[in-house]
């Protein structure tokens, strides 16, 4: 019997409907050790004192409960900080798929989603 395989549809840049020429939408950025391992779609904030992106935590006081971009592709920042992009800017994205740490409810999603907004990053 063949092993069952799964497919995780969550590949690079995923959520993206459209984004500014070029890579104007796009930032490298230093995901924050102890993020955990983060799917393409995470929706982050930023840490105020070290200026790192970790899941957005509406519960947070340290700069990560204001959405601030969305992971462009997928990490794993478990034990050390690592570098990746994000749409950052001027990019139209896909409410439906994007990836929200345990606990967000839809009205933090809904708040989450206009802070976005704000910055340029429209969901459809």
């Amino acid at each position: 019997m063949s092993p069952i395989m799964t497919e995780d549809r969550r590949t690079t840049a995923h959520y993206i409907v459209s984004e500014a020429h070029g890579y104007r939408s796009r930032e490298q950025v230093m995901i924050a050790a102890g993020a955990g391992k983060l799917l393409a779609g995470t929706v982050l904030g930023r840490v105020t004192a070290t200026k790192k992106l970790v899941p957005f935590d509406p519960a947070a006081a340290d700069g990560s409960q204001n959405a601030a971009a969305v992971l462009y592709e997928s990490c794993d920042a478990t034990a050390v900080d690592v570098r990746r992009t994000v749409s950052a800017r001027d990019t139209e994205i896909q409410g439906a798929v994007l990836v929200w740490k345990a606990g967000v409810n839809d009205s933090q999603k809904t708040a989450a989603l206009a802070s976005l907004a704000a910055l340029g990053l429209i969901a459809r």
